[in-house]
């Protein structure tokens, strides 16, 4: 039988726990615990409902690396709290939320589902050097569309996409790519590149919308072929066309390096085979469920790892 891997958008789907399970949840001194238990609850689902061999969770060690701020100065500025010189800046985050990650990370640690990471690198950057060099079918769960560019039919690299709700997932596939934007997986970022992203600070191309973007890959192939097009006066392409792309060259001499993710991290080796926890495992979490109020969140986490 295939082993399939699951790869975990980690901040994506603690944000969602954040937002989606309401600050009433408390543990027994009386702090916020609803990301936590939201977020085993999401883990327990995906791997009841998706049966996966093994599970990583990958993590945002810098969440707006400089090398992509240097190259586009507003890519997610907006969402930036604090400036730190030669540091990781500090996202906007509501501060119940950060005092909950330490504790994620603490139940994930004693379950034993790896936490990866990588200097200088986003989660996105994680997952798309696992997708790429992992053997065997890989579900990526995101709410982030920018990782639809590592959806591949033939190797089975799928997304679950969490945008809808988690009783609401969608399963996109190279296929479902196609038919949403009219694009293939691998154009997928030169068809975001144009179309801009409001949310991560990216202007786009002015004048070109998801269609346009897509009747251009798919007159060219690639934005090089666009860029190349855009610049010959006889390639049939509009000159109304041309005039955007003339005026938007500078940005596009960089988005393609900021929007693809990186697939070529020195990442560790890890055992990310899922499995039930041992003794000593569970000891452990008994202590972190008393003292945070874990309840049945972790229980049917743990009923889906006996598994």
């Amino acid at each position: 039988m295939t082993r399939r891997t699951m790869l975990l958008d980690s901040a994506s789907l603690y944000f969602r726990a954040f937002y989606g399970v309401p600050d009433t949840v408390k543990a027994p001194d009386g702090s916020p615990i609803n990301a936590v238990r939201g977020f085993l609850d999401i883990i327990a689902k995906l791997v009841t409902d998706y049966d996966p061999d093994s599970l990583v969770a990958c993590w945002d060690d810098d969440w707006r690396p400089r090398w992509r701020v240097d190259l586009i100065p507003s890519y997610k500025a907006h969402r930036v709290a604090r400036v730190i010189p030669g540091g990781v800046d500090v996202e906007e985050t509501p501060e119940a939320l950060v005092a909950q990650v330490p504790v994620i990370r603490d139940v994930l640690d004693a379950v034993g589902i790896p936490i990866v990471g990588a200097a200088a690198a986003e989660a996105d950057d994680v997952i798309g050097t696992l997708a790429t060099h992992i053997d065997g079918p890989v579900d990526v769960v995101t709410g982030d569309r920018d990782l639809f560019q590592l959806v591949d039919d033939e190797r089975d690299v799928r997304i679950i996409y969490t945008a809808r709700g988690m009783s609401n997932l969608e399963l996109v596939t190279g296929e479902v790519v196609l038919q949403k934007y009219g694009v293939r997986g691998d154009q997928y970022a030169d068809f975001a590149a144009m179309r801009g992203d409001s949310s991560d600070g990216l202007p786009g191309v002015a004048g070109i919308g998801e269609k346009t973007a897509a009747a251009l890959l798919a007159d060219y192939g690639d934005l090089g072929g666009i860029i190349a097009a855009a610049e010959d006066s006889g390639s049939g392409m509009k000159p109304a066309a041309r005039a955007r792309f003339a005026a938007a060259r500078d940005y596009l001499a960089v988005a393609p390096q900021v929007i693809e993710v990186l697939r070529d991290l020195p990442l560790p080796e890890v055992d990310a085979r899922l499995a039930a926890p041992t003794a000593e495992q569970r000891a452990t979490l008994q202590t972190l469920s008393e003292r945070w109020g874990l309840g049945g969140s972790l229980d049917r986490l743990l009923t889906a790892l006996d598994r």
